[in-house]
C-alpha cells in the first residue's frame, strides 16, 4: 500500500532522514521506533505532505503522491493522528468530529459519527463541552475518532501515548489494537516502544535518521539490544 524509497528529509541544510526504504502492505500494522530525533515523526510529516521531501519517492497503492499537498494526500486516503492531539479547542467535540469528515462528499457522515460515540462513549457525554476543555486521554480519543471520520485507508498515529497517565496510554494502546482489527493499515510512531512492538506486524528502528533493523514486532521484542536501549531490559 505504502512504499518509500531513497526518502531524505532535512530542515534548510540539515538532514534529518537520510534515504530511507520502507514498506506498509495492506492491512498492517507497522511500528516506527527510535530515540527522540531520529527522524521517525519527520518521515510521517512528509508522507502527510506536511513537509517536502528533498529527494525520493513516496508511492501510495502505486500513484506517486511525493510532494503532494497535504489535502491532496488526505483525499487520497491518508489520515494522520497527529502528535499532541491538536484538536480544534474552541469547537465542540461534534464539530471536531465533523471536520474529521471535512473531504469527504457522501451522505454517510451522521451515521460515521454514531460509531465514533459508540466507539468512545466519553465523547458522546462530551459532544457539546469545548475540546480544548477535555481531559489529555479524552483529546486523545477525539483526536482518533477525527482521523477515522475521514474513512482513511491508511492511519498514521504519531505518538499517541505522549504526556498520558499510564492507564491512559495502556487504553490509547487497546483502542489501536481494535482498529487494527477493523482490518485498518496502521502507520505508527510510539514512544512507548514495548507496546508499539506488541501492537506491530513489522518494525523498522530508526537511529540519526536512517533505518537501522527491521522485522516483525516479535523479533525487534526479542533483539537484546533494542531490549536493552528501547525497552528497559
Amino acid at each position: 500500500m505504502l512504499e518509500i524509497r531513497g526518502l531524505r528529509v532535512g530542515y534548510g541544510a540539515i538532514d534529518v532522514v537520510h534515504g530511507i526504504d520502507l514498506d506498509v502492505k495492506e492491512g498492517e500494522c507497522v511500528a516506527l521506533i527510535g530515540a527522540n530525533g531520529a527522524g521517525k515523526s519527520s518521515t510521517l510529516k512528509a508522507i502527510c505532505g506536511l513537509i517536502w521531501a528533498k529527494s525520493g519517492t513516496i508511492r501510495f497503492n502505486g500513484k506517486d503522491i511525493t510532494n503532494q499537498s497535504g489535502h491532496s494526500i488526505v483525499r487520497a486516503g491518508i489520515t494522520m493522528c497527529p502528535e499532541g492531539r491538536q484538536v480544534f479547542p474552541q469547537m465542540n467535540v461534534l464539530k471536531n468530529l465533523r471536520m474529521g469528515a471535512y473531504a469527504r462528499r457522501d451522505s454517510e457522515q451522521a451515521q460515521d459519527i454514531e460509531e465514533m460515540m459508540d466507539m468512545f462513549p466519553i465523547l458522546r457525554q462530551r459532544a457539546t463541552q469545548a475540546a480544548g476543555t477535555l481531559s489529555g486521554g479524552e483529546m486523545e480519543m477525539l483526536a482518533i475518532g477525527r482521523a477515522l471520520m475521514a474513512r482513511p485507508k491508511l492511519c498514521i498515529f504519531d505518538e499517541p501515548s505522549l504526556g498520558l497517565a499510564p492507564k491512559i496510554v495502556a487504553e490509547v494502546g487497546e483502542i489501536i489494537g481494535r482498529i487494527k482489527k477493523m482490518g485498518k493499515t496502521i502507520l505508527l510512531v510510539e514512544q512507548n516502544s514495548l507496546m508499539a512492538l506488541r501492537l506491530a506486524d513489522r518494525a523498522y528502528l530508526f537511529d540519526a535518521g536512517e533505518i537501522v533493523l527491521e522485522g516483525t514486532g516479535e523479533e525487534l521484542q526479542s533483539n537484546p539490544e533494542v531490549a536493552k536501549a528501547y525497552l528497559g531490559h
